[in-house]
This record gives C-alpha cells, structure tokens and sequence, in this order.
C-alpha cells in the first residue's frame, strides 16, 4: 500500500451508500466527496456510471473511491463488498442504504418474483449491510446509519402496496436498530422521501407531473441534492439524534 494512500485512510471517514450510479444515491456521493469523506459505491448494473463518478470525483476533490458492481439483495454479497472495504484498511463510518426499485399494479396482480424483487431490493440488502458494518461500528464505538426510505412507507400508497411494505418495513427496522444501538453512539435515521426528480419517476406524462405538484404545498418536486444535503446533515448530527424517519415532502403528506 501506498504511504500517501495510508495516510488518506488514517484521516478521511468512510461512506458506503448504495444505489450510488445515479439520482439520489449520485447526488448524495458527490455531497460526501465534497465534505471530504473517501467512497465505497455500490450499484447493480451500471458499473460505468460509477466509473464516470469516480473519475469526476478524482478530479473535482481528489476523492478515493472503492467501486462495487453487485446485487447486494443477494445472499452473501453484502459479506463480500464489506470485506472488500475492509482489506483496505478502511471500516464503514457511514451507512447509506439507498438502492431501491418500486413496482405500480394493484396487489392481486403482483407476482411472487416482484413481491420478492422488491422486499429483497428495498429491505432485505439494507438488512443484509447493515448486519455487516455493525461490527466494525461496534469496535469504533460510533457510526452512522441512515436510510432512503419514502412517505409510502408512512402512509401506504395505492397501486403500490408492496412497494409501500417494504419502504414501511426500512422504516420500522430504523427505529428498532437504533434503539439497539444507541447504547453503542450508533445512530440510525431514515428519510423518508416525497417526490424526488429522479428517473424513478420519469414514466409520468406532463399532466400527470403537474397534476402531482399541484398536490404539494411547496409546488414542486424535490431534488435529488436536497435529499444529499439533509443526508449530509443527519451523518455529521450529534449521536443524540436518532431512531428518526423524517419526511422529505415539501409539506405533501
């Protein structure tokens, strides 16, 4: 190992966020990177755009960056990709469960591999890192975890009940995490997000998006750097804010 490389582990914090090649979970790396802290990023198919991340991030903020292309849904990736960041050296300071997909169709026509797809993608790999990072977090006696959830899982939402479940679930499992870690100066939040310009919600019509901002007291979506700046924020609070979900709506719901 490089001395230079060994000196920027000793001084920088480390963040894993997921879901980090495009939308929120891009928005949020380049907050990070900014602030100073060295990257592990993690998506499931699109390594280039990561690739590209990196290479703006080398040159914006001299950014160290550990890139992951896998689906952590699956049994055992989350064990490889946190040992991977461990063979640097490095231990996960910060937590950012990001990744997610959302499915529209009423419950009765939601197959079994879509129910799974879901609560695997959204709940199951969050579960999965952070049972990984906990150790780690444990010896260092602090850490941050936090959570990209959505209203849905405050409210439900029709047309989106498994997506709703699964999104309700993260939430639920931010709560109890840090009441088991709060002992340890671990803290677990969630934001739960409103509408969020992202690609996520690119399949709306013209009228269909604005009919949406007319339902939205702020009268417009959110931002992707929104979400990074409070995601910001909650990893740099004091150790006594925790076991948060907190709503990112615009005054929506």
């Amino acid at each position: 190992m490089e001395r230079s490389f060994f000196y920027n582990i000793m001084r920088n914090k480390t963040v894993l966020i997921t879901g980090a090649s495009r939308g929120i979970g891009r928005a949020i790396a380049c907050r990070f990177a900014a602030g100073g802290y060295d990257l592990a990023l993690a998506c499931r198919v699109r390594g280039d755009l990561l690739r590209q991340l990196e290479a703006e991030l080398k040159e914006a903020h001299g950014t160290h960056c550990l890139l992951f292309e896998e689906d952590l849904s699956q049994k055992g990736a989350a064990v490889r990709l946190v040992d991977a960041i461990g063979e640097t050296g490095r231990t996960v300071d910060v937590l950012i469960n990001n990744a997610g997909i959302s499915h529209i169709g009423l419950l009765q026509d939601t197959t079994w591999e879509q129910w799974q797809e879901l609560v695997n993608t959204n709940l199951t790999a969050a579960y999965a890192l952070c049972k990984e990072v906990i150790p780690g977090m444990l010896w260092n006696q602090s850490g941050k975890i936090l959570n990209i959830s959505s209203v849905w899982g405050c409210v439900g939402a029709s047309c989106e009940a498994a997506y709703s479940a699964a999104k309700g679930g993260l939430n639920a499992l931010t709560r109890a995490l840090a009441k088991e870690l709060a002992p340890s100066h671990i803290q677990v939040n969630a934001i739960a997000c409103g509408a969020i310009d992202t690609e996520m919600n690119q399949f709306l019509s013209p009228e269909e998006r604005q009919s949406l901002m007319a339902e939205i007291p702020a009268g417009r979506m959110g931002t992707p750097e929104e979400v990074a700046q409070l995601a910001w924020q909650l990893a740099e609070s004091s150790e006594y804010l925790t076991g948060q979900v907190i709503r990112l709506d615009g005054g929506w719901i």
